[in-house]
């Protein structure tokens, strides 16, 4: 398994939680439920992404400005996911923030996917597509 593989598996995660997220209503525990799985789940993904995918970018010249741009963009997710911390879940505009984390994440994914995983491919070795899948399964195992 290549590091791109590892990261769309938990990808796929996200994009269903978030899919479930912007279907609830109100101050639920079914929102609340998958509102901290969601969380956790990002959260444990950008920690590894950054130390086993992102980290190893920023040091090649071909990847560096992308590298940096995704990463930055965690940080706005992390922003968005205080705003939703801080809002009363029955309130109208916490289904609007929800569907704000819901586009971010998306774009993110998306752009990941089809603009950072190509200069990725160019950018590292097959021996560092491995084993950096390798270090990220491993710390996702032990996060989850």
């Amino acid at each position: 398994m290549t590091i791109f593989e590892a990261l769309r598996q938990e990808h796929e995660i996200q994009r269903a939680l978030l899919k479930k997220l912007v279907k609830t209503h109100g101050d639920t525990e079914e929102r609340k439920k998958i509102f901290e799985n969601l969380k956790h789940e990002l959260k444990i993904h950008a920690d590894a992404e950054e130390r086993h995918f992102y980290i190893p970018l920023m040091k090649k010249d071909l990847t560096q400005e992308k590298a940096r741009h995704s990463v930055a963009e965690h940080h706005e997710m992390d922003e968005l996911i205080e705003a939703m911390e801080d809002t009363d879940m029955s309130a109208s505009n916490w289904l609007k923030l929800a569907k704000d984390l819901e586009h971010l994440v998306t774009h993110h994914l998306d752009e990941e996917e089809h603009e950072v995983f190509q200069m990725g491919g160019k950018a590292l070795t097959e021996n560092q597509k491995t084993s950096l899948a390798d270090d990220y399964n491993k710390e996702i195992k032990k996060t989850r």
